[in-house]
């Protein structure tokens, strides 16, 4: 078996066993360096990503193959990206850059299936009869096709 085959046969035994964590993103270079970003349903612990360095660690043969490993919980900073994703971050503030347009769209994610994400815009625009402007809330579907690059929005 080759290492990045057995590297993903290990990560994938380790998360089988914790149904509560998913595998965000797995990268082996060309040098054998493994980075592993977890997420989980309820969050991931230290502990959590040194069950999963351990299942993979204590499992390869550094004698056969040296490697270096780094096991992460996925951070806010780090782009969300499957469904699973989306549905733990529903009720929070999220900025969308879709791939059809420059600009990025903010509001709160209020539903998430297996095609598209929900959010619910809240502006302001011109009023359609008269002068001045209206409040408008919206519900916007946006399938995972159109999406670029989602992240959550931290607010102090």
């Amino acid at each position: 078996m080759d290492f990045k085959t057995e590297v993903n046969r290990l990560i994938s035994e380790f998360l089988e066993t914790r149904p509560d964590l998913f595998l965000v993103d797995l990268k082996i270079s060309a040098a054998s360096d493994i980075i592993a970003i977890l997420d989980g349903d309820n969050g991931v612990t230290l502990q959590d990503c040194l069950d999963a360095s351990r299942a993979i660690e204590f499992n390869m043969d550094r004698e056969e193959h040296d490697f270096s490993l780094q096991v992460m919980s996925a951070g806010l900073s780090e782009p969300l990206g499957t469904p699973r994703q989306f549905k733990k971050n529903i009720g929070r503030s999220i900025e969308v850059l879709l791939t059809s347009e420059e600009e990025k769209i903010e509001g709160e994610l209020v539903s998430v299936d297996e095609e598209k994400i929900v959010l619910r815009l809240e502006y302001r625009r011109p009023k359609l009869i008269g002068k001045g402007k209206e409040d408008v809330v919206e519900d916007k579907e946006i399938p995972y096709s159109e999406i670029k690059k989602a992240l959550v929005v931290i607010k102090f």
